[in-house]
């Protein structure tokens, strides 16, 4: 069974940094696509990275130049790194794999059926 535990939300102020990491058991996460979500109150969940297993990375264009998403093979982790946060970055950030092996980067939560349980974000103006 595979779970997913996300770590490293937190209050920041804008302009600020946060590194989020999604730890797995159950799956080696270096042999899947791993994507980052973020869910606004309100806001439907929404895309914000992914890394392939080659090493190829995907961003939303809200994040992108701003965020990095990279692996760490050794501790079977994802992690997302923010910088120059934004008030509108505030959100619950979950992270994702695709039930296999799939072709390209799924951008539909719908494509994903396991999720971890989600890391506040919240950036103060």
């Amino acid at each position: 069974q595979v779970r997913l535990v996300e770590s490293g939300g937190g209050l920041v102020q804008a302009g600020g940094s946060l590194r989020l990491s999604c730890a797995a058991s159950g799956r080696t996460l270096s042999s899947y696509v791993v994507a980052w979500f973020r869910q606004a109150p309100g806001k439907e969940r929404e895309f914000v990275a992914a890394i392939k297993p080659g090493g190829s990375t995907y961003f939303a264009e809200s994040v992108k130049g701003r965020f990095t998403i990279s692996r760490d093979n050794a501790k079977n982790t994802v992690n997302l790194q923010m910088n120059s946060l934004k008030p509108e970055d505030t959100a619950v950030y979950y992270c994702a794999a695709p039930p296999g092996v799939v072709v390209g980067v799924p951008l539909n939560v719908r494509q994903y059926n396991y999720w971890g349980q989600g890391t506040q974000v919240t950036v103060s103006s």
